[in-house]
């Protein structure tokens, strides 16, 4: 406990690094602050009830849940950070498939990034506002949550207007934190909206055991809770690491080597990051937008469409499992490029021990970082679809959510993250780091880490 505070005491002691932090949670409250703001017309008391008779199944107390209860309060950020998600997944797997945005991704540096982030921002405007208008088209269908008194031409342009500035707005905070607070902004603002959700569902978990008399269950369950994130982050944190060497450089008449014996090349094990979990998020959410359009329009849902609106049914699961498989797979091509880690220790004059510089080099990044994505994508894919297998045993569904899937990954990637940055500052400070014995791995760590996530 001494370590505990004397480390508290080293951070604040750094001011860089304590305004950061004070930054970072000022606009992490204006956000949630934002999620009280009701939008004008909206009887947020009427939603509220209406959504609490929903079943903890349905497909939008997942999107509650990610924007930390906006959603089921008719707020002003209702659709949260969720579009701008949405636009960035299509540009990046855009700078897969184009050229145009290939070369932006790759060739043109500094502008190529911010032509990306100007077209990013221009289509997360165009999401919202298709997502903002099948949002509104549920609240109008919902009874008593729309008043009566409003012009609905003034609800629809006003509401439409106000939803898209919010999703703007948020998209700007997140942009904020990044430059001036710690941590990655988007993240921690779906974080956070995580989090709000997490005493309210811990509490119905246990008012329904005790309830039942399921004491037994209530100490299993949080022991198998303690269990999955060990081992996630044990997952999240895992390398294959790869030995390099550098020819010796002469210095007068002796040969010295240029690198130590201890340089290293960290394939990550999931070097995708929360990325393809998100991917297949924001795709499985888009039948919801059509089923909302469907009740807009002629008030009936197809059959399938109410299957992919329940995340515990067997083939929303069963698609999900895959989409997160695939999508690992092709973010781990986005961003891991074996040539270019070959280039870089062809100029530094370092190989790998046994194999030839160049595209010999090249070959063998590229065969083990398929061997081990794998192992990867099928571990991100299960515990994409824990929540529902972790439902049948009888915990509640709201409670499931933070077993695995998209909110646990989000948590555990976010806060390594995040504790990398602070420990990152301590080191450079000469101040002990937030462990004991080890480091803590978030985008980066010793050596060559190749795959950053998110």
């Amino acid at each position: 406990m001494n370590k505990f505070f004397e480390t508290l005491k080293n951070i604040w002691s750094i001011k860089e690094l304590r305004d950061k932090i004070l930054f970072t949670f000022m606009v992490l409250g204006v956000f949630r602050l934002g999620t009280y703001i009701v939008l004008p017309g909206v009887n947020a008391i009427a939603l509220n009830s209406s959504s609490s008779g929903r079943q903890a199944n349905d497909l939008l107390q997942l999107i509650n849940t990610f924007t930390g209860g906006a959603f089921n309060q008719g707020s002003i950020f209702a659709l949260g950070i969720m579009p701008y998600i949405t636009a960035s997944i299509i540009v990046q797997l855009l700078g897969f498939a184009v050229p145009y945005f290939q070369r932006l991704q790759q060739k043109e540096g500094e502008s190529g990034r911010k032509r990306i982030n100007q077209i990013t921002r221009f289509l997360t405007l165009l999401i919202t506002l298709v997502q903002g208008s099948g949002y509104l088209l549920m609240l109008k269908t919902t009874p008593g949550v729309v008043s009566g008194s409003i012009n609905p031409s003034v609800f629809w342009i006003s509401n439409m207007i106000i939803l898209s500035t919010g999703t703007i707005f948020a998209m700007w905070l997140g942009e904020k934190i990044t430059d001036k607070g710690i941590g990655n902004g988007i993240s921690l603002l779906i974080m956070v909206g995580i989090i709000a959700k997490l005493p309210q569902s811990f509490v119905a978990e246990l008012s329904s055991q005790i309830t039942e008399n399921r004491y037994l269950f209530i100490v299993l369950e949080l022991v198998a809770l303690f269990f999955v994130i060990i081992g996630t982050v044990s997952i999240v944190q895992a390398v294959r690491k790869i030995p390099i060497q550098a020819a010796k450089r002469m210095v007068g008449r002796t040969g010295m080597a240029s690198s130590s014996a201890n340089d290293v090349i960290n394939l990550k094990l999931t070097a995708a990051g929360v990325m393809p979990i998100i991917f297949a998020q924001a795709i499985m959410f888009l039948p919801l937008t059509a089923a909302q359009w469907a009740v807009g329009t002629s008030g009936a849902q197809s059959d399938l469409l109410l299957n992919f609106n329940n995340p515990m049914s067997f083939w929303y699961n069963v698609v999900f499992f895959a989409l997160n498989v695939l999508f690992t797979y092709v973010y781990t091509a986005l961003i891991v490029n074996p040539q270019q880690y070959a280039e870089y220790l062809k100029r530094s004059n370092a190989f790998i021990p046994g194999v030839k510089p160049g595209q010999d080099t090249q070959d063998y990044i590229d065969t083990l970082t398929t061997r081990i994505t794998l192992p990867g994508a099928i571990f991100i894919g299960l515990i994409a679809v824990l929540p529902a297998l972790v439902s049948v045993t009888g915990v509640n569904q709201a409670f499931a959510y933070f077993f695995g899937g998209t909110s646990l990954l989000i948590l555990v990637g976010v806060v390594l993250d995040t504790l990398q940055m602070i420990e990152s500052y301590l080191l450079m400070r000469k101040y002990d780091g937030l462990v004991k014995s080890g480091r803590i791995q978030g985008r980066t760590g010793q050596g060559i880490t190749i795959g950053a996530g998110m």
